[in-house]
């Protein structure tokens, strides 16, 4: 399963790349990704259908983590085709008072998943066996109405919430760009980027790579609500790296058969040589 799946993401995610890489605005790319998102989740409903799970285990892993990371694309992309629809056609201020509003229902979501959002973020596992195995769920833990129209084989109680957190956590990072952006324009100044067309990285891209996994992995920026490609083309524009592709660069680093770290080691082994240069002086 694990192997079909990835090789189903990867596909995914190639050809999002392809999409977010076209000269168009998003509206027009949000578009053209949605209805392939789409086939692709049709088609893992047809796999799920016809395929038995081998215990458990494997299918907490499938609806916790499996699922949601592709259909949290789904629902993020829609949601920007929406976005971008809707967008008024006015004052700065008017499309800075309805990107504010969205992001107030973000917020609104996510105060009243607290609990859940906490169990998410914590890492916690102690309920997946209740939030993440096919089953009739018990009344009281809150599940949405639209839980009791669910495909029952395709779906649990919490999936759908899972699934809706890793989105919205994208979607947040993508309001707040949004919103710099209006917020430079408004104030009329040069673009945040030309201010640091200066920089330049001269280490391979790979270790840029390891310092945005880091980052991510650490939940270092905006408390981890935002999205790697946000997190990578920001770093990237900032010292003139193209890292589009950011996944291909993840892969190449996992298949490092000795130091997958390289970069960082080298970095902390760096930096303690200095403090210690620095205490003998």
């Amino acid at each position: 399963m694990e192997n079909y799946i990835s090789s189903l993401k990867d596909k995914v995610f190639q050809n999002i790349q392809e999409a977010e890489k076209m000269e168009c605005s998003m509206l027009h790319k949000s578009k053209l990704i949605v209805p392939q998102l789409e086939s692709a989740f049709e088609e893992l409903k047809s796999f799920v259908s016809n395929y038995s799970f081998k215990n458990e285990d494997e299918e907490i892993l499938f609806f916790k983590e499996m699922k949601p990371q592709l259909f949290s694309q789904l629902i993020y992309y829609n949601e920007v085709y929406n976005i971008e629809l809707r967008m008024p056609t006015g004052s700065v201020e008017s499309r800075k008072e309805y990107l504010e509003l969205i992001q107030n229902q973000i917020k609104f979501f996510f105060d009243m998943n607290s609990e859940f959002y906490q169990y998410y973020r914590s890492g916690s596992t102690h309920l997946d066996r209740i939030y993440f195995l096919r089953r009739k769920p018990c009344i009281q833990l809150h599940v949405d109405s639209s839980y009791f129209e669910r495909d029952c084989c395709f779906s649990t109680c919490y999936g759908l919430k899972m699934t809706q957190i890793l989105a919205n956590e994208r979607l947040s990072s993508y309001l707040n760009v949004k919103l710099a952006k209006l917020q430079q324009e408004g104030m009329e100044i040069e673009p945040y980027l030309d201010f640091h067309s200066g920089l330049k990285w001269t280490e391979k891209k790979t270790a840029l790579g390891e310092i945005i996994y880091g980052i991510d992995s650490l939940g270092s920026v905006c408390f981890g609500n935002v999205n790697i490609n946000v997190l990578a083309k920001e770093l990237g524009d900032l010292f003139d790296v193209d890292m589009s592709n950011i996944f291909q660069i993840y892969g190449d680093i996992r298949k490092r058969k000795i130091d997958r770290t390289e970069y960082l080691n080298r970095m902390i082994d760096a930096l303690r040589r200095r403090m210690d240069e620095d205490d003998n002086k």
